[in-house]
């Protein structure tokens, strides 16, 4: 088991923190940015005339769901495992998981700018349009209403919730021989899918998303969730699914110096 100190964790991943700052930094920017204005034709007009609603899954109930669970489940396998290495190693792949995962999503949104199935409301708030089809509502809430695809909600809640779960499927080896025939594995890798498929369903019931919009969003988020796990983790169906590349390098070169010493001794 490799143990790194904060201090030498900083040196060795400055340019993964980075990184992430920069993303972070990206995704503000984005989220300020004007989306491109769709001409909406008359004969699709019906698209956009939903009611208007309150989100089912409100933004002050999503952040703490997508940032707070994943690390929750990463300290609660810590504390079982001990490992230092492993920590650093889920926190680099899920944190690198919603950078990525804001910043694409949002540039989607902004070069789409499909408006939202309540937009009419959003643009016309009396239900009166003009010849122009000018919008004469809220400036914030109709720009918020020209972001419709991909779904944001959905695309944070899968790479979040999907981190989660080929988290915890690797602890578990889910997937492996050790972990066959065993259901409740299997259960415990489904349940983080399930939640996020009920928060990416939501946001059609509250008129928030087209359905297209739900699906993109979830493809996209759990795409890069398994992208950037893969990327610090081996598959799911290795015998050492659970441990991270990190650690088996360090093993490697622990027995590559052990053999070397032992060379020096018999010269």
């Amino acid at each position: 088991m490799a143990i790194t100190s904060g201090t030498n964790f900083v040196t060795e991943y400055w340019f993964d923190i980075l990184l992430r700052i920069v993303l972070v930094g990206l995704f503000i920017e984005l989220e300020q940015a004007e989306p491109f204005t769709r001409k909406i034709h008359e004969d699709e007009l019906w698209l956009y005339k939903n009611p208007r609603t309150e989100s089912y899954v409100p933004t002050t109930i999503l952040w703490p769901l997508v940032f707070v669970m994943p690390t929750i489940v990463i300290f609660c396998v810590f504390l079982v495992y001990k490992d230092k290495t492993d920590i650093y190693q889920a926190l680099l792949s899920v944190t690198l998981a919603l950078g990525f995962n804001g910043v694409i999503t949002d540039i989607i949104k902004l070069i789409v700018g499909r408006p939202r199935p309540d937009f009419f409301w959003r643009c016309f708030p009396n239900g009166q349009t003009n010849p122009d089809f000018k919008c004469n509502g809220n400036p914030i809430v109709i720009k918020d209403g020209k972001k419709s695809f991909p779904s944001g909600h959905s695309s944070f809640a899968f790479a979040s919730f999907g981190f989660i779960a080929l988290y915890v499927a690797g602890k578990l080896h889910t997937f492996s021989l050790i972990g066959k025939r065993q259901s409740w594995k299997l259960c415990a890798f489904i349940l983080p899918i399930c939640i996020a498929l009920l928060i990416a369903l939501s946001r059609m019931c509250d008129y928030h998303h087209h359905w297209q919009d739900v699906v993109a969003g979830s493809i996209i988020g759990y795409f890069l969730a398994y992208m950037c796990y893969r990327h610090y983790y081996p598959p799911l169906d290795s015998q050492v699914c659970h441990k991270p590349y990190a650690a088996r390098t360090h093993q490697i070169e622990l027995e590559n110096a052990r053999s070397r010493n032992e060379q020096i001794k018999w010269i």
